[in-house]
């Protein structure tokens, strides 16, 4: 009796402890509260406003441990309307036709006359306004469409549109403008008639945009013959697209307030304003010339230019508002323009990089068959599907109203990262056919530009180290967001409800982790109408999702603050969360497409190839853990017997690398809405027809090799070989044709071009004959 009293009764207290709330908080809660409140780092109110922004979808479920599959395969798959597709099949086709890279970058640095007429009549500009506006209202996924096929043609003219259709003016004025300013203003930028720019980035503020030195004095001032309240600015602003040729400009600007105006508030913050080019004071400045590229790009400038209160988007009432204004539309327009773009661009790059893998013959052999090229040829193969199932996924998303901030992250940081490795990829395939430039190269002027795309919209280093995962675990987490906010309002009630529940949560999964690592995840629930070939995958993402909520929290547990200061092991965490969803986007693509059994080898590669890149990327942080207590406990708890993934094996590449060097259905999907000319005088429509033509070669080659073989053939060149093979009865006169045409098919491909002494600088030589029309 006595022994059961002394284990009962400290037992009982235990559970009193946890069990009665108020016992529990002022027991436990309150020290932890208080040293919680002191440990929370500083937060800026721009940092508040971006972690406020945008809405949470299924990063959400991914960061919560048990991932809930059937809705993720509940999500509708994005469809075009008759309206769209009609658009994307004729309006964007002929914006493709009248468009040229090499023209517009070598020669017109800009777009030609026909290409503007053609996309401000037929509303490439106004895809995001409503019709009532005069735009075509499209949905995200049309306008991410409609950018993918640009951008398989000509990047200028894909800029051209997508800057417009992003974050800028239209965006802005559609959420928060005023009445006046939208009747005013939306119809002429659905016509072509203004065409915008948005100046944000500075010369003193590039990443760190919310530090912008712009800014604007509220004072008194004369407007159109009237004193008036209003703002004088000064702004200097770089790498601003489209605004050399700006009608109107968006500005972001601090606004202040010394003689209290508008309020009894000094620093009012950061407002942004519509101001007309032609503005008195607003200066435009030469153009920059970023990498070759021929879109329009260059400065704007303006000091002490005085312009009404008016001018503030959404009005007076606006004024301060714009860091949250332009983080909420950022997720939208970030999800949308880079992905598309750079998802064309590894269009582009498959389709022709594998033709051309066909057609070249090196020792005798298609180079598509070495294991050398095999290799890159997967990549490129595995990373478009990967990155046309993020892209499709997350337009998706968008058109059923999220503004996923984290996610608009993810894809833009890595869609434009596995373009650079596509791209990449292809010029080394190419060889010394890639790096002449000229108007037979097809993908020069992409390995140029590249970078241009890593650099814009949040650059890639920033992005991975502080935003994914920085904005991740706040804004995903179940319960750190509402932990945090308790803190901050002192409620004391309210974070005893999260942190207990919060424990609850990192128990769970630190537990789930290591069951499923003993068990590798074989007794894992997923949805019973998922492709068996890919079961495996749903439980091995419940696995890694489980490891990565139990491993983020014990980070922060471990770290606390300090964890904002380990870029390093943040740009990691956000590598696993990135990779889930990738893989996510995979599996779901997969099933939207009818569980293609041609495409598994492009499904099972990306898989593969993401999941052993997260499992890298695990046991970079747990190694790099400060505690090295704590790493040895998360290292066996998260992979108990060893890491499950390896690399994509080779024949899994082979099989992958084969889809992209012969036609096929596959082929097909994954260039799907790609413009392809079928012209033997353009670089890319040269290349199917030549492949066309080798293929059916192919067989009568065999016959000429066979007879070179048994002495009747016994020519040097092609030609002789082709005109004995036609003496000597070995191929018909039809089939010899069919030789010369590949031959000479195949010789358009590989050649590359030439230029006078001074390489064209005095302009003499004329443009290409086949893009005369064009320019």
């Amino acid at each position: 009796m006595t022994w059961t009293l002394l284990i009962a009764l400290p037992l009982a207290a235990l559970v009193a402890l946890f069990a009665v709330r108020p016992l529990r908080r002022a027991v436990i809660t309150r020290p932890l509260f208080a040293a919680y409140r002191r440990m929370l780092p500083q937060m800026s109110q721009t940092e508040k406003e971006a972690l406020d922004a945008g809405s949470v979808w299924w990063e959400g479920e991914l960061f919560h441990g048990r991932p809930d599959w059937n809705k993720l395969l509940a999500y509708p798959q994005p469809k075009l309307t008759p309206e769209e597709q009609s658009f994307l099949d004729n309006e964007t086709e002929e914006l493709c036709r009248l468009s040229d890279d090499w023209v517009s970058s070598h020669y017109d640095h800009d777009l030609s006359p026909e290409a503007w007429k053609c996309l401000k009549e037929k509303g490439f500009l106004g895809m995001i306004i409503p019709k009532q506006y005069g735009g075509v209202g499209f949905s995200a996924y049309a306008h991410s469409q409609v950018v993918t096929k640009l951008s398989t043609r000509c990047a200028a003219t894909a800029v051209s549109v997508m800057v417009p259709n992003s974050l800028g003016p239209a965006e802005l004025l559609l959420h928060y403008g005023t009445e006046e300013q939208k009747n005013h203003y939306l119809p002429r930028l659905a016509k072509g008639l203004d065409i915008p720019c948005f100046a944000l980035t500075s010369p003193w503020a590039g990443s760190d945009a919310a530090s912008i030195p712009d800014q604007g004095i509220v004072c008194r001032g004369m407007w159109q013959g009237k004193e008036v309240v209003g703002m004088r600015v000064t702004w200097d602003k770089r790498y601003i697209t489209l605004a050399p040729i700006a009608t109107v400009v968006g500005l972001a600007f601090r606004l202040f307030d010394p003689e209290h105006l508008l309020g009894d508030v000094d620093d009012i913050g950061i407002t942004c304003a519509l101001v007309p080019a032609n503005h008195p004071g607003v200066e435009t400045g030469r153009r920059h010339f970023p990498l070759n590229a021929a879109w329009h790009n260059g400065p704007t400038r303006g000091k002490d230019v005085f312009m009404p209160l008016e001018f503030i988007i959404g009005g007076p009432k606006m004024a301060g508002q714009g860091w949250r204004m332009l983080m909420e539309c950022l997720a939208a327009g970030r999800s949308i323009s880079l992905p598309a773009s750079n998802t064309g661009m590894q269009k582009l790059t498959v389709r022709t990089v594998g033709g051309y893998a066909r057609v070249r013959n090196q020792f005798k052999t298609a180079i598509g068959k070495f294991e050398g090229i095999q290799e890159p040829l997967a990549r490129l193969g595995g990373n478009l599907y990967l990155c046309d199932a993020a892209r499709t996924m997350t337009a998706g998303a968008i058109d059923l109203g999220e503004k996923p901030s984290v996610v608009s992250a993810i894809v833009k940081y890595h869609v434009t990262e596995r373009a650079r490795q596509s791209v990449n990829d292809g010029m080394d395939i190419l060889g010394g056919k890639g790096i002449c430039l000229g108007p037979s190269n097809f993908l020069g002027r992409a390995y140029q530009q590249v970078p241009v795309a890593i650099t814009v919209e949040g650059a890639n280093i920033l992005t991975r180290s502080l935003i994914i995962f920085g904005q991740g675990a706040i804004r995903c987490h179940p319960y750190v967001m509402a932990e945090m906010q308790a803190a901050q309002t002192n409620d004391l009630a309210a974070f005893d409800k999260a942190l207990f529940a919060h424990i609850g949560h990192t128990v769970g999964n630190g537990l789930r982790a290591l069951v499923t690592g003993l068990t590798g995840s074989h007794f894992v629930g997923v949805p019973a109408n998922v492709a068996p070939e890919t079961r495996r995958y749903y439980q091995q993402l419940t696995r890694f999702s489980s490891a990565f909520a139990f491993l983020a929290d014990i980070s922060m547990l471990v770290m606390g603050g300090d964890l904002k200061r380990k870029e390093k092991l943040s740009a990691r965490m956000g590598d696993i969360l990135s990779l889930m969803y990738l893989s996510s986007a995979v599996l779901k693509r997969y099933e939207a497409e009818g569980r293609q059994q041609a495409d598994a080898p492009l499904m099972h590669w990306a898989i593969w190839d993401s999941m052993f890149k997260a499992q890298n990327a695990f046991e970079g942080v747990v190694s790099n853990f400060p505690s090295k207590f704590v790493s040895t406990l998360l290292r066996r708890t998260i992979f108990p017997l060893g890491r499950p993934y390896v690399v994509p094996s080779d024949k899994l590449g082979g099989q992958v690398a084969d889809l992209l060097i012969a036609p096929s259905a596959t082929r097909d999907r994954l260039t799907a809405d790609m413009y392809i000319p079928r012209d033997e005088q353009d670089p890319v429509g040269v290349i199917e027809l030549a492949l066309e033509a080798t293929l059916a070669a192919e067989p009568i080659h065999a016959k000429v090799r066979a007879a070179q073989k048994d002495g009747r053939i016994d020519g040097r060149s092609a030609q002789e070989i082709e005109s004995q093979a036609l003496a000597h009865g070995v191929v018909s006169s039809a089939e010899h044709a069919l030789l010369v045409r590949a031959r000479e098919l195949t010789g358009e491909v590989i050649k590359v071009d030439d230029f006078p002494f001074d390489l064209g600088l005095q302009r003499s030589e004329p443009k290409p004959a086949q893009h005369r029309a064009a320019a």
